[in-house]
């Protein structure tokens, strides 16, 4: 009789497992039930979400950490994610951020129009607030045209704050901005400086009106007084700063996006100033629609126009020129055309990123 014989599987050794001895499975946690949060700001991989209050806790404001399933995952201001763990929000806690749930909208930018690398700005916003002043520093149609791109390219509802009338000649029509974009469909609140309150606090109070149950990203170089209007209207106390006498650019005060809340049921984030808006994520047919005033009389260019000239087939030009895009309609489709070239490679014209240039 073979010593082999009286073996069966009950005396089979099985060596223990050098990176654990835990036997894995494909089932994961259900997170279905855990409770829904409101990502505020991101700092260095903590997560300061906001959780509505229920029938356990009043709202309140809980850090989290990522969890490791979503590693590879980003998390933006503006995410609704779920949370696990402590979330009582008391002194010394952490939760675990577990899930994100499907974004409603994303809007990004690049650092220029040949960058593939895109930077999201925020997620799930409803509105963007193009903010600009009419002096210190100077207005750049140029970079109104592409986050108008950037909001009709995301699906969000772009509104035009212009900020410093009282510095403008004409405070009614500041920089002539107005009338720039008088033929597009594009709400514009206009605010006052510190020397002019009256219409500083009207300008809040219509904002407050637009800004109700929406979540509103607000966007703009530095210096033209973002950080200012948040602060009126959520009553924070975000750093605020001045322009540079030298160089006409603002100094930056804020460091990363936040979500602050204006009562009732409001959301805005803040973000830092930029100094440029790629739109490397924007495809060039798309560039069109932030150009209301245009699109109508693109219906008559030759199939696959460029709308770089009427050599091209281009029908734009006979549209300006018979007045359908307004008085501005020059100055809107060269802007319309140095966008073009630049996401194609070609450099913008500088000249043309000043409203009113020659």
């Amino acid at each position: 009789m073979s010593r082999w014989d009286s073996w069966d599987e009950s005396r089979v050794r099985v060596r223990p497992n050098k990176r654990g001895s835990r036997p894995r499975t494909k089932e994961t946690p259900d997170y279905s039930s855990a409770p829904l949060a409101r990502v505020v700001q991101v700092d260095r991989g903590r997560y300061t979400c906001f959780l509505e209050a229920d029938a356990s806790a009043p709202e309140r404001v809980v850090t989290a950490m990522r969890a490791k399933a979503l590693r590879r995952s980003p998390v933006v201001p503006g995410d609704i994610v779920r949370l696990a763990g402590d979330t009582s929000a008391a002194p010394g806690t952490l939760a675990r951020l577990v899930s994100i749930e499907e974004r409603r909208t994303l809007l990004r930018r690049s650092a220029d129009d040949t960058d593939e690398a895109e930077r999201v700005i925020v997620a799930n916003a409803d509105q963007l607030l193009i903010v600009v002043a009419s002096a210190d520093p100077e207005p750049r149609t140029g970079f109104i045209d592409r986050a108008l791109a950037a909001a009709y390219d995301a699906g969000i509802e772009p509104i035009l704050l212009i900020t410093k009338a009282d510095l403008a000649p004409d405070p009614t029509d500041p920089a002539g901005l107005v009338s720039h974009y008088a033929e597009l469909d594009l709400p514009t609140v206009i605010s006052g400086h510190t020397a002019d309150q009256q219409l500083a606090a009207a300008a809040q109070e219509q904002l407050r009106t637009m800004l109700a149950g929406k979540v509103t990203v607000l966007i703009g170089h530095s210096g033209v007084g973002k950080s200012t209007m948040v602060n009126a209207l959520t009553g924070a106390d975000r750093a605020t700063g001045g322009v540079n006498a030298v160089t006409g650019r603002g100094r930056h005060t804020s460091s990363s996006a936040v979500a602050l809340r204006v009562e009732p049921d409001g959301w805005v984030v803040d973000t830092p100033g930029v100094r440029s808006f790629g739109l490397a994520h924007v495809h060039p047919d798309d560039v069109l629609a932030a150009f209301e005033d245009l699109v109508e009389g693109s219906a008559s260019c030759e199939p696959g126009c460029r709308h770089e000239s009427p050599a091209g087939g281009c029908a734009l030009d006979e549209w300006v020129e018979q007045g359908h895009a307004g008085d501005h309609g020059p100055a809107r489709l060269r802007s319309l055309r140095n966008l073009l070239h630049s996401l194609q490679g070609s450099p913008e014209d500088e000249t043309e990123k000043h409203l009113g240039a020659p």
